[in-house]
């Protein structure tokens, strides 16, 4: 019982933690485990290309353990969390840090479970280095690589975050299977260095959520009003959409102005539940979330590229894409 332990409980234990500490409940418990269960898939999925890349590369093991391993099995990890940046899934630095490092447990689970498996009489020193080491640089490079391609993304500049965070991530991960130090002494640095790192992610995190529960809203209920006025023409956003019509079909213009009052919603209706949550409340979503949802994609598939567009300057600014709909959702379950 202690192999297994040593090999799978500090980076669940580590996991955990961070889902505590989110003060805002940003990330739900069914993301999380949907997360480990990727981290699983693409653990086995990189077992495969490994073996596929030594054998087409002609290669030992070595080589492969130092150059590109870290690729593949980075590669495959990191795409789960750049597809929640890219869609909009995650809002802030915090849910990408603990969705990205539930990926990398996964990962690092079910590769240990494949050592114990094969493995079962090492030394218990080896399934410590495994479980604190191994386990928490799969879980902090995949982290790392959402984290960076977040931090782009919220500039417009996913595509550069999502390379340069992958290459991040593959580096430190060859660094660490270059043994530049003992298993132990790197083991030892992570676990030095990643607490502080999550700090401050935490605190950056829990500052930006503030402020777009606080700097956005008078603006979102400012064009919302405007929306739902008498005088909505002759408003600015009224004429704003007006001008549209010179260059799009009515009906487009009209599943603009729908699009755009579902989103103003739903963002407001965020913002209220973070304010809930902070003040130790649970409050509930109403069941009409996910019809809205589907309305949601719906209109924005009708719209096009071309028109979200021009509809961008109208949209809300501190929206953060489509999470306020994510987080709707997932406060269902």
């Amino acid at each position: 019982m202690l192999a297994p332990a040593l090999a799978l409980v500090p980076v669940l234990a580590f996991l955990a933690s961070l889902v505590v500490f989110d003060s805002f409940t940003l990330t739900s418990r069914r993301s999380v485990g949907l997360a480990l269960a990727v981290g699983g898939a693409a653990a086995l999925a990189a077992a495969l290309a490994n073996g596929l890349a030594a054998a087409v590369l002609g290669v030992g093991p070595v080589s492969v353990s130092r150059y590109v391993a870290p690729l593949i099995e980075e590669g495959l990890k990191a795409a789960y969390v750049f597809a929640l940046v890219h869609r909009g899934r995650v809002g802030f630095l915090v849910d990408t840090l603990i969705l990205g490092f539930a990926v990398g447990a996964g990962f690092a689970l079910v590769e240990n479970l494949t050592y114990l498996a094969s493995a079962d009489h090492a030394p218990p020193a080896l399934w410590l280095v495994r479980g604190v080491g191994t386990a928490t640089l799969h879980g902090a490079c995949t982290a790392l690589a959402g984290l960076v391609a977040k931090a782009l993304a919220d500039r417009e500049r996913f595509a550069s975050g999502a390379w340069l965070g992958l290459a991040a991530a593959a580096g430190l991960h060859a660094a660490y299977n270059h043994f530049v130090l003992t298993p132990v002494a790197s083991a030892a640095v992570l676990v030095a260095t990643l607490p502080p790192v999550v700090a401050v992610v935490f605190a950056r995190s829990e500052r930006a959520t503030r402020l777009w529960m606080t700097q956005g809203f008078d603006a979102d209920v400012e064009v919302l009003r405007a929306l739902t006025s008498p005088d909505f023409g002759s408003t600015r956003v009224g004429r704003y959409l007006r001008s549209l019509g010179a260059h799009l079909p009515g009906e487009t213009v009209a599943d603009m102005f729908c699009l755009l009052r579902l989103e103003l919603e739903l963002a407001i209706r965020a913002r209220g539940l973070l304010m809930a949550r902070e003040a130790g409340m649970n409050a509930p979503v109403g069941d009409d979330v996910a019809r809205r949802a589907a309305e949601l994609r719906y209109l924005r598939r009708q719209i096009g590229p071309t028109g979200l567009a021009a509809l961008r300057p109208l949209r809300p600014r501190h929206g953060r894409g489509n999470w306020p709909q994510a987080l709707l959702e997932a406060a269902r379950y």
